[in-house]
């Protein structure tokens, strides 16, 4: 399967039928998180099952499934302030092995206190590909880190010298890194280097999400996003 073929897959609507409810997404939505059950199902991993008009069949809650679904296109949990199914889709998130709904499940966000509030980073990696090369070749990659907490800014910068980077002023006083162009094999060892760094200044991975798209005939993009969260005192940077 050539590189267009791949990203027309990819992005081509999937019907499921979930306990009787109908759901129609993408393949690139079902296989959000890799490791899911969904994910190695549409990889071809893990055995399906068709209904008798053709689509998916999954023998568990149709309703609940709507809250899932919603999870894997936004990477986060929206429920009815009137919800009271938690134990129940706890269940089903469990079933569909889904880590980071899982883990929104049994750990709600903290309430805290009027004097502390959230630092964010957003960590985003655009790769472009041409289908014409073989197996793929990547054209352009590069990263690019955001956020309003310049400390870590600073020491991104002295920590990572042997990358070529500029920074960029973005809206709302954030700032952003961006690292590239560099090859492929460049941008996966700048990535775990700078996730590690992330979070050993006590960030922790919120929400991931990756996004497929053509914007030429011979050219897909891939991008990669995650987000970090800390809580921190407002006197803080």
């Amino acid at each position: 399967m050539d590189n267009g073929d791949w990203g027309h897959r990819m992005t081509t609507p999937v019907t499921l039928n979930v306990g009787g409810h109908l759901y129609t997404t993408s393949i690139s939505t079902l296989q959000r998180y890799p490791d899911s059950m969904l994910g190695a199902m549409f990889r071809g991993d893990f055995p399906t099952t068709r209904d008798s008009q053709g689509n998916y069949f999954i023998d568990r809650d149709g309703t609940l499934f709507r809250y899932i679904l919603n999870f894997l296109r936004t990477s986060e949990l929206t429920l009815p302030v009137d919800f009271t199914e938690t134990d129940l889709l706890r269940k089903e998130a469990d079933f569909y092995q889904i880590e980071p709904l899982i883990q929104c499940l049994n750990d709600p966000k903290p309430l805290y206190p009027p004097d502390i509030f959230e630092q964010v980073v957003e960590l985003s990696s655009t790769r472009k590909l041409s289908k014409y090369s073989n197996p793929v070749a990547v054209i352009i990659t590069q990263l690019t880190i955001t956020t309003k907490v310049h400390a870590l800014l600073e020491g991104i910068s002295n920590n990572f010298t042997k990358w070529n980077k500029h920074m960029m002023d973005t809206r709302d006083c954030q700032v952003s890194f961006t690292f590239g162009p560099c090859d492929y094999h460049q941008e996966v060892s700048l990535r775990v280097h700078l996730m590690d760094y992330i979070m050993k200044q006590g960030f922790t991975i919120r929400n991931t999400r990756v996004h497929h798209m053509s914007e030429r005939a011979n050219e897909n993009t891939v991008e990669h996003h995650w987000t970090f969260c800390r809580p921190a005192h407002k006197v803080e940077d």
